[in-house]
């Protein structure tokens, strides 16, 4: 049965190919998570990679070709985001973008580097993916070990905790997403009181949280998608489970479902991030407002990276005398701007290769709306601290 989905699937792909080889201009298949439990980060990104290819035709395409994206459902499953790469390389597609989740992301990378097509991965974080000495592949988000830069510098600053708890779900993103903030924690000089797992998509983190509500941690830090980030929450207020700071590491915290879905126990909460409107690059509220209008979503730092990437590659494709994969790597090597979503230049340091470093920043949720609170420099709001417990809240 598995043999005959996978040769049933594989021929949708090529099908899917082939259509859009039919197409004018530059055709390019995008990988990403459609459906599944990851498909609100898809839809996101699909909705700005769309926008970018319209301004960018609008504008006359790329050295008079127009764009044209075609996206591939890889459901957040590494065996078909590597089945679909596959077959976009056959396809003779010369570079390669798009993806969610950091396995999908490697699935792809490592696809991208034994054929020798370059790959910029757009906003998953697991840092190996720019550790292991690919020469074809670039990243444009930070990784997990940078996401935490902007809380922890508030923790430090500001909270000066002597205990924290971390939790987190169990994929790639969340375990390195934890294992980066314990070993910043310890270097803090934090104690570090938990650091525990847990399969995503539970439906009851009561027993969890009441193991750490035993512990009375200062700081207690979460690694989560939004499902589980809403949930978490809910539940933490339910069983009037205090601390100084609750804390996100992006992903689920950061996106406007979280308001949504967790309500009022979202209030006070804290989460770094990777992008805010209200930071001054050029074209930041033009991209937002015009995001939030066209789809009637608010665009989050998702939709900010991935409307960055088209212009990457856009920029990468004008530098470029021919469109070949090995042109365009030598040209996202060189890459220098600026897009919505910060500075650009794929660098080699710290044990990383070909590795975008942008600036994170801090969050905080006050009377239900996001407002950027660390570093200062880019404060749209003075952070609330200290937040009042479960009992004194109204």
């Amino acid at each position: 049965m598995r043999l005959r989905f996978i040769g049933v699937f594989s021929l949708l792909v090529l099908l899917a190919i082939g259509c859009a080889k039919k197409q004018e201009g530059l055709v390019f298949s995008i990988p990403l998570p459609l459906t599944g439990a990851n498909a609100k980060f898809g839809e996101a990104q699909k909705y700005a990679y769309m926008m970018a290819a319209e301004e960018i035709n609008a504008a006359g395409g790329i050295k008079g070709e127009k764009l044209n994206l075609v996206f591939e459902d890889s459901q957040g499953k590494p065996e078909i985001a590597r089945s679909i790469t596959e077959k976009i390389i056959e396809s003779k597609q010369p570079v390669i973008f798009g993806e969610y989740t950091s396995a999908c992301a490697k699935a792809v990378a490592a696809v991208a580097e034994e054929r020798k097509v370059p790959y910029l991965v757009v906003s998953s974080a697991d840092d190996i993916i720019t550790q292991k000495n690919y020469k074809y592949v670039y990243r444009l988000n930070p990784t997990n070990a940078y996401y935490a830069n902007a809380l922890m510098g508030f923790l430090k600053e500001v909270v000066k905790p002597k205990t924290i708890v971390i939790l987190h779900e169990s994929s790639d993103f969340g375990t390195s997403g934890a294992k980066a903030m314990e070993k910043d924690a310890k270097k803090a000089g934090f104690n570090v009181l938990l650091t525990e797992k847990y399969e995503k998509g539970a439906v009851d983190f009561k027993p969890l949280l009441s193991k750490v509500k035993a512990l009375k941690p200062d700081v207690l830090f979460m690694v989560s998608y939004v499902m589980d980030a809403s949930l978490l929450m809910k539940q933490i207020k339910e069983l009037r489970m205090d601390a100084k700071v609750f804390a996100g590491g992006a992903a689920g915290f950061a996106i406007p479902e979280f308001l949504t879905n967790a309500g009022e126990a979202a209030e006070y909460v804290f989460s770094a991030t990777l992008w805010s409107p209200k930071v001054k690059y050029p074209g930041v509220m033009d991209f937002y407002n015009k995001y939030n209008q066209k789809f009637n979503k608010e665009a989050g730092y998702h939709a900010a990276l991935a409307y960055s990437a088209v212009y990457v590659i856009q920029d990468a494709l004008i530098r470029t005398k021919e469109k070949t994969p090995d042109a365009i790597r030598d040209a996202l090597k060189e890459t220098n701007m600026t897009t919505v979503f910060g500075p650009v230049r794929f660098e080699d340091k710290d044990g990383y290769q070909n590795q975008n470093f942008v600036d994170t920043l801090l969050l905080q949720v006050q009377k239900g709306k996001f407002e950027t609170v660390w570093p200062a420099n880019f404060a749209s709001a003075k952070y609330i601290y200290p937040i009042p417990s479960w009992k004194d809240r109204k």
